[in-house]
């Protein structure tokens, strides 16, 4: 019983890790959520200010909002709470700053609904089916509870999935290498832990998203004239 119940678990944890990949076709790797204008005004040239860039990210918003909000997302898919899974669901989509962040946030969703129909995902798509308009980490967290993978194990695949992804955008607009990439996400394992365990005792009005840096470097990018990415 052990064994299975185990086996279960560890399938679990691999099917949110494959959800998490930037390489499915939920359109991550199309996006750097602000990073490619960072690079172009200058703001990150190396890997010092590129692990600063990232890292004020996991601090700030990521742990005190985007993680907990999914927490929450997560908890409301698990008790099939349909209004505090839509309330949760508009405050994810309100919190994106920009038009293109926001675009981003509900392609990837709508991309991954899709996805969760082809797999045979019934409990994820009955959720997001009930939505106007789901956001990412709403898609996210509906497959999750249908895979039956737990909070900190959905939590842990989604954050690390945005982080890859926001060091494979930044290997492809500056000047650093696969080493220094791979260097940047082992120092952010700590920092991302600890974003975790923030995101799992925070009360709903200690919640709080300011990011300005990458608010304006979202803005100033959706008038970029050359550019790889859609954000």
């Amino acid at each position: 019983m052990m064994t299975s119940m185990s086996t279960a678990r560890t399938s679990g944890r691999l099917a949110m890790l494959q959800l998490a990949s930037p390489l499915l076709p939920v359109g991550a790797y199309a996006y750097s959520q602000g990073l490619e204008r960072a690079v172009h005004d200058g703001h990150v040239v190396d890997a010092p200010t590129a692990q600063r860039w990232i890292l004020d990210l996991v601090s700030g918003p990521v742990a005190h909002f985007d993680a907990p909000v999914f927490v929450r997302l997560h908890g409301a898919a698990l008790a099939r709470d349909a209004a505090s899974f839509t309330r949760w669901n508009r405050r994810a989509i309100a919190s994106r700053e920009t038009r293109e962040l926001r675009a981003e946030s509900l392609q990837m969703a709508a991309s991954l609904g899709t996805l969760a129909r082809e797999l045979r995902l019934g409990d994820a798509v009955a959720l997001l089916d009930g939505l106007d308009r789901p956001a990412f980490p709403t898609a996210f967290a509906a497959c999750a509870v249908a895979l039956g993978v737990d909070v900190d194990d959905a939590l842990t695949a989604y954050l690390y999935g945005w982080l890859e992804n926001q060091v494979a955008a930044l290997l492809k607009v500056a000047p650093l290498g696969q080493a220094a990439g791979q260097r940047l996400l082992l120092e952010a394992h700590e920092p991302l832990a600890s974003a975790i365990a923030i995101a799992m005792t925070l009360a709903d009005d200690e919640l709080a998203s300011s990011a300005p840096g990458l608010a304006l470097s979202s803005a100033f990018h959706e008038t970029q004239y050359s550019r790889l990415f859609r954000s």
